[in-house]
């Protein structure tokens, strides 16, 4: 038996994603085989792509940070989980398939009740806001925050979860997006038409106590100036490192040349660089302990992921050249099986 799945053959634009033919083999011992339901995307799978990310296999692999499927067999030696189960992973790669093989320890269940697109939609991007509010930083009723990006995926994502703790918020996005900032509990700031950090000056007086930039380049030094005496910048993402369909080197490169400036500034600010997939692989506790969180705050209806649009597995080129266009309003989902 054959399954399909989406791989990257080269570097470059969403043309290089080809759909290929695998074997569809038995788990391994002490490995669990899933069937899955559907795979996010994500900027992460852009950059992996272009080649950027440290963490992407060699080419070719198939991309796909996030999975929610049933199992579907188990290998020798597997206890945890049995056939049937719907469970959620947090995959880094291999989620644009109709298969996939992990071992249990990677598997968190998915509850029963809770739709499988919302929950994919949490692993990632819920995770990721969730650790920066509060283990990256602290955050308490009425902090200030900014967010940059922030009617994205885990744009969104940082707006409910800062309007559950009391957060004062603001968000900058597109003239277009602002009602959904608004939606979410956040001041939309248009940083096409203005400079953010006069607007988040002129709202707050000093500056906000956190920053949390996606975007990445020269937005993490305006993001630093954008906070009070004291406060905290978090990097997770630059996502300008690729514009209209062209990959840029200097983002990414002065993403990390301006943390490493902000740090040595004697002003009392401080800064710090948030990645999930390295924080899991050191430890994957933190995770299998927020997962559950986040899914207990969407079955109580706290929580609603942003779903920008569903589309079949095979149809993956056309998600991610919608998704390097820009506009997109929070996820987009790939449905692994038709």
């Amino acid at each position: 038996m054959k399954y399909k799945s989406v791989i990257i053959t080269k570097k470059g634009r969403p043309e290089v994603l080809q759909v290929v033919e695998n074997e569809l083999r038995e788990p391994n011992a002490g490995e669990v085989r899933l069937k899955l339901i559907c795979t996010g995307i994500g900027f992460t799978d852009v950059i992996m792509r272009y080649g950027y990310y440290p963490y992407a296999p060699k080419i070719p692999f198939a991309p796909g940070y996030e999975v929610v499927g049933l199992v579907d067999a188990v290998g020798a030696g597997v206890k945890s989980v049995k056939l049937g189960d719907r469970v959620a992973a947090l995959t880094v790669h291999g989620g644009y398939a109709e298969f996939i093989y992990l071992p249990p320890d990677n598997l968190v269940p998915v509850p029963d009740g809770i739709d499988s697109v919302e929950a994919v939609s949490l692993v990632l991007n819920y995770v990721t806001a969730y650790q920066m509010l509060h283990r990256a930083v602290e955050v308490k009723a009425g902090d200030k925050i900014l967010v940059t990006g922030a009617a994205g995926g885990v744009g969104s994502a940082i707006l409910q979860l800062g309007k559950i703790a009391g957060l004062e918020m603001y968000g900058t996005a597109s003239k277009n997006k602002h009602s959904a900032v608004r939606e979410f509990g956040g001041f939309p700031i248009d940083y096409k038409a203005e400079d953010f950090v006069k607007a988040i000056k002129q709202q707050t007086g000093n500056g906000v106590d956190y920053a949390l930039d996606a975007v990445g380049g020269l937005n993490v030094w305006k993001a630093y100036r954008a906070l009070r005496p004291k406060g905290t910048l978090v990097s997770y993402g630059a996502s300008s490192g690729v514009k209209n369909g062209k990959s840029q080197n200097i983002p990414a490169f002065a993403t990390f040349g301006l943390l490493g400036l902000t740090k040595i500034i004697p002003d009392g600010k401080k800064s710090t660089f948030y990645g999930i997939t390295s924080i899991y692989r050191k430890n994957p506790v933190p995770f299998k302990e927020d997962l559950p969180t986040l899914f207990q705050l969407l079955a109580e209806g706290k929580i609603k992921p942003l779903i920008a649009d569903k589309l079949p597995l095979l149809e993956a080129r056309r998600a991610n050249e919608i998704l390097e266009k820009g506009g997109v309003n929070g996820k987009i989902v790939l449905l692994c099986q038709e």
